[in-house]
């Protein structure tokens, strides 16, 4: 750049910078979950209702976390589906803090751990009127497995809920 004067010419260097704006509270991907649905019934997955619902409060993670005394990673695992099991308390407190049902954060397997995966699976156990280790022989488990599972000494992982109940026990074993 340069400037004519009584004094004579005078040159100033001309500096150009390449930097990317950003907004703090509202970074790419959240527009694109406010966007893609027109309001949260269209929702059919639990990450994308809590981020519906963080960033329709207009919060971050980080505010949400605070709010609610959950850990800021563990909420951002919830919210990116990382993690498998949302614990009761949890899911109470979100369901609480966002003012929806609790249902809502809750998909087969969640609601099976939720509603009590022992009492699920005796009731269902009972219900076709097998013996303990008649329904483990049936599932192919061994009948100490099966036990640990009814008395909830040992939770069942998602994988083993899609193999042994996710298509015998139904939503309607879980109004009971």
């Amino acid at each position: 750049m340069c400037c004519k004067n009584n004094n004579g010419i005078r040159y100033s260097p001309l500096f150009s910078f390449d930097f990317h704006l950003s907004s703090f509270r509202k970074p790419p991907e959240a527009d694109n979950c406010l966007f893609r649905y027109n309001n949260y019934n269209e929702i059919d997955n639990v990450p994308d209702r809590l981020r519906w619902c963080r960033q329709h409060m207009e919060l971050t993670q980080k505010e949400v976390s605070e709010l609610t005394g959950i850990s800021r990673f563990r909420y951002a695992d919830y919210e990116s589906g990382v993690t498998e099991y949302i614990p009761k308390d949890t899911a109470d407190k979100l369901a609480e803090f966002y003012n929806i049902p609790v249902y809502d954060l809750l998909d087969g397997f969640n609601r099976f751990r939720y509603f009590g995966q022992g009492k699920l699976i005796k009731s269902h156990r009972e219900s076709l009127g097998y013996t303990l280790p008649a329904f483990a022989q049936l599932l192919g488990v061994r009948p100490k497995l099966l036990r640990a599972w009814e008395s909830e000494t040992k939770q069942l992982s998602r994988k083993s809920w899609e193999k042994y109940f996710n298509n015998i026990i139904t939503g309607d074993a879980y109004e009971r």
